[in-house]
């Protein structure tokens, strides 16, 4: 459902993706982990379409995201860490005009909202202009919006930033129920706990090559701890700082 292919893209000297070659199934959750300016952020931008590589490709449903977008965006969302809304717009009709980018008509649209908007509690603030909205409201209608078309593949970049502990589970539980029924998710965080608990698989991003994959239990055998998922990352990480640190 989702294949990056050897893809690379640098910026100057920088190489902020090195290489990266994945591929997540239909249904899956994957959650990618990686430090600060590990090229986690540019990669999903590859795969969303946003950034063209320098080399390699990016395929949604089979779809070359650069070849063939319109029909790769039809079938995914994405929520990036800080979305951009229209301000002067309300929720609902920023909802609309969602939709509407993806050919659905009003009655669908309705029937659509009729039960994420109660889920992610947005009654209150549905006809409320978008630029009275606290962070984490503007963070819930970003994400309803972008389930409203029921993507095959869903995108989110640190989902949680914002949110109180109740939303955060309501992302949590709403993301996961539809991966149960055929969702693909791809979610980047650097929060190891939310990766834990949530994915069937997890990238560990490092300087921009994917230097680990697997389910918390195989990264833990791969980094030779046990416990909290934070302990084999933080061995994992480490250890590749080492052996790519300069020597003097």
């Amino acid at each position: 459902m989702i294949e990056l292919v050897d893809v690379v893209k640098h910026f100057g000297d920088v190489r902020a993706v090195d290489g990266i070659s994945l591929t997540v199934p239909k249904g899956q959750f994957f959650c990618v982990l990686g430090p600060n300016a590990a090229g986690k952020t540019t990669t999903i931008k590859i795969l969303v379409g946003l950034i063209r590589p320098n080399q390699g490709l990016a395929r949604v449903a089979g779809f070359d995201v650069q070849q063939q977008p319109l029909e790769a965006r039809r079938r995914l969302a994405y929520v990036p860490d800080f979305p951009f809304l229209y301000d002067k717009l309300t929720p609902w009709e920023f909802l609309r005009f969602t939709g509407q980018l993806f050919l659905m008509d009003d009655d669908h649209i309705r029937r659509a909202a009729a039960d994420l908007i109660p889920r992610f509690q947005l009654e209150e603030w549905l006809h409320k202009p978008i630029e009275s909205l606290s962070h984490g409201t503007r963070q819930r209608v970003a994400i309803t919006s972008a389930l409203l078309h029921d993507p095959e593949v869903f995108v989110i970049d640190e989902p949680m930033v914002g949110l109180d502990p109740h939303h955060a589970r309501v992302v949590k539980d709403t993301l996961r129920e539809r991966a149960q029924r055929g969702m693909t998710v791809f979610l980047s965080t650097h929060q190891t706990s939310v990766a834990e608990e949530m994915a069937d698989r997890v990238g560990i991003i490092h300087r921009g090559r994917l230097v680990a994959v697997g389910t918390p239990a195989e990264l833990h055998a791969k980094a030779g701890t046990d416990g909290a998922l934070e302990r084999a990352f933080l061995s994992i990480t480490e250890g590749e700082r080492q052996q790519t640190a300069p020597v003097a």
